[in-house]
């Protein structure tokens, strides 16, 4: 039986995981099978959608959340709420792509690159992502989205830019990701 998105509404197939349109963890499970029983293939949650597995859970105003985790020196997920993230200044959060849903990326300084080079504050590693993608810029009290000539191009809210000042809650396409930037 498909199934429908609770973010967006898209019917997806019943085997699917995440929506094919929006990314939002599809909240089902497999008849037959317990929930807290191990997965197929010994996946674990946290490489899939976020950390603990509680990507796509629900809050007490019923609306659909998405966990966020951010990576420490081990390489571990570690879980961390939204208000740790942009505590001292605004983030990227992974929305979308990549299998990194929920994937936190606070802010630092004056500048951030965006890109598949490894060396880039914001490390997307996908061919859809070019080398030195895009910059975060910050000008005045104000942050920027710069792209960087790249060839799939940058997009916020779903339109394409060549520089545009982010707010909170700004959708930003990078390649196959899509991002949320919160300010503070």
């Amino acid at each position: 039986m498909a199934q429908h998105c609770t973010e967006c509404g898209f019917l997806n197939d019943e085997s699917a995981n995440y929506c094919q349109r929006c990314g939002a963890l599809l909240a089902h499970t497999p008849q037959g099978t317990p929930h807290d029983e191990g997965q197929a293939g010994g996946e674990e949650a946290p490489a899939a959608g976020g950390a603990g597995g509680a990507a796509g859970s629900t809050s007490s105003a019923g609306e659909s959340i998405t966990a966020t985790y951010r990576i420490d020196e081990t390489g571990e997920l570690v879980p961390v709420e939204i208000g740790e993230v942009t505590a001292h200044g605004p983030a990227l959060v992974v929305r979308a792509g990549g299998g990194r849903v929920g994937e936190s990326f606070p802010i630092d300084g004056e500048r951030m690159s965006i890109g598949r080079r490894p060396d880039c504050e914001v490390f997307l590693d996908d061919i859809t992502v070019s080398r030195d993608h895009a910059l975060l810029i910050r000008r005045s009290d104000q942050w920027f989205l710069d792209d960087c000539g790249s060839l799939n191009g940058t997009y916020v809210n779903r339109s394409r830019i060549d520089s545009h000042r982010l707010e909170e809650g700004d959708e930003v396409q990078i390649g196959k990701y899509k991002l949320t930037f919160h300010a503070r």
